[in-house]
């Protein structure tokens, strides 16, 4: 086997790790508050993440925790992870991981909008037409729009924000040290979120503590996973297994919450996920001629 197929096996298996996170918080918010789901998630994965850092021998630590960059990173993926938690608790799960597909389209416009990359008219086009797509799933004005999908939009934009500013994170800081950093944030902005929403605090049994360990568990698993699969093989072939994700969540969501996307929303997310491939393709084939 190729290193580039096991990139794209590691890589699926992080997206179906990422999918059944999902559903597992899913299934959370019929008993906590998006709020208290999002600073519950914080705290075990900053726990989780200051231990991996202190058993490598690393440090849970760095001063470039204070760096104005590390700082924004952490604020957008907050509102994303705000957004889309509580997208995940109002609406389909299969309807939410739509919308989170149209995020590489939005990282190719940011890259060309605020960090002067260059982006040719056919992925302006391209861009354009998975946007379209976008539109195409969320139906805006019409009879099925539900206004809790524009949630999953702010999550969207969030962490595409997040992968922008992650293109311009010092060297020296690590993934697991941005990612510990991202998890720290998330405590007092959901502390913050249930306050002002007045959600009352609601005590986990014994059963809902092991779901939301195993939540942070999961979500590690994938976050190891694809910091792996992205070190193996051709990056433009294995980044384009990213998509998987949305198949993983149309299963889980059909098996654990029957859901049954609509004609419109497949054919929306067909259009997003072909163009967004287009563009990792074609970002793949200018960087190779440019270092040829």
């Amino acid at each position: 086997m190729t290193e580039t197929a096991r990139g794209a096996m590691m890589m699926i298996a992080a997206m179906a790790c990422f999918a059944v996170e999902d559903a597992f918080i899913k299934g959370l918010a019929g008993v906590f508050s998006p709020a208290q789901i999002i600073w519950m998630l914080g705290l075990g994965g900053t726990l989780a993440f200051a231990v991996w850092l202190a058993l490598s021998g690393k440090g849970a630590w760095s001063p470039l925790y204070l760096h104005r960059r590390v700082l924004l990173r952490s604020v957008f993926e907050v509102f994303g992870t705000l957004c889309f938690v509580s997208a995940l608790a109002a609406i389909p799960l299969a309807l939410a991981s739509a919308v989170i597909q149209a995020t590489p389209l939005v990282v190719a416009m940011g890259a060309a909008l605020f960090l002067r990359a260059r982006v040719g008219w056919r992925r302006w086009l391209a861009i354009l037409i998975g946007f379209g797509g976008v539109l195409v799933i969320l139906r805006p004005g019409g009879a099925s729009f539900d206004q809790a999908t524009l949630l999953a939009v702010g999550g969207m934009l969030g962490l595409a924000a997040r992968d922008l500013a992650t293109r311009t994170m010092p060297a020296e800081i690590s993934g697991a040290r941005l990612s510990l950093h991202a998890f720290a944030a998330l405590v007092p902005a959901g502390l913050i979120l249930q306050a002002l929403s007045g959600a009352p605090v609601v005590v986990p049994n014994a059963l809902q503590a092991g779901i939301l360990a195993l939540c942070v568990g999961i979500g590690m698993l994938g976050y190891l996973t694809i910091v792996a699969a992205t070190r193996l093989g051709d990056i433009s072939v294995v980044s384009s297994f990213r998509y998987s994700r949305m198949l993983f969540a149309l299963i889980v969501g059909g098996l654990a919450f029957g859901e049954r996307p609509d004609l419109w929303t497949l054919v929306g997310v067909g259009i997003v996920i072909a163009t967004g491939l287009y563009t990792l393709i074609r970002e793949a084939r200018l960087r190779d001629a440019s270092h040829g």
